[in-house]
């Protein structure tokens, strides 16, 4: 390989099925924790040192600070808004190392979807540390309506 080519980063070392698993139950934990409210589940699977980009530019670092702002958020203005997300890619840069993507919809409260079309994606930066997976990092990106 020549040195200036960037190289692809991307483990097939072991088999990652209950990795995935696992990644997914994570992202599906946060669809019902926004659903029912529920901050303390929603940021159990943050590390400490966790950073979190909000849909608005917003940082916020560490695991207290992410529980303490999903706690004002669910209380406040998320309170009566209902998700659906969709997990879109799942990928390992390292066998304890992994990013994963999903895209995010309104829905009502039983589920039934009100966007057609995701209104917001975002990226997650997972680390397996003691047989589980954390979040590290989290991107929330609005998606703009289409013209």
């Amino acid at each position: 390989m020549n040195s200036t080519e960037p190289p692809a980063i991307e483990d097939r070392s072991i088999d990652h099925t209950a990795d995935i698993a696992a990644i997914h139950a994570i992202i599906a934990d946060t669809q019902t924790a926004m659903n029912t409210n529920d901050a303390e589940l929603l940021a159990a699977p943050f590390t400490a040192n966790a950073s979190v980009g909000n849909a608005v530019g917003g940082v916020i670092h560490g695991h207290d600070a992410v529980l303490e702002a999903t706690r004002r958020g669910l209380s406040g203005f998320l309170k009566d808004e209902h998700v659906r997300y969709d997990v879109t890619e799942v990928s390992f840069l390292r066998p304890d190392v992994a990013i994963a993507r999903k895209q995010a919809r309104a829905t009502t409260a039983d589920g039934t979807l009100i966007d057609t079309e995701p209104t917001m994606v975002a990226l997650y930066v997972l680390v397996e540390e003691g047989g589980k997976w954390w979040t590290a990092a989290r991107q929330n990106t609005l998606v703009p309506p289409a013209q």
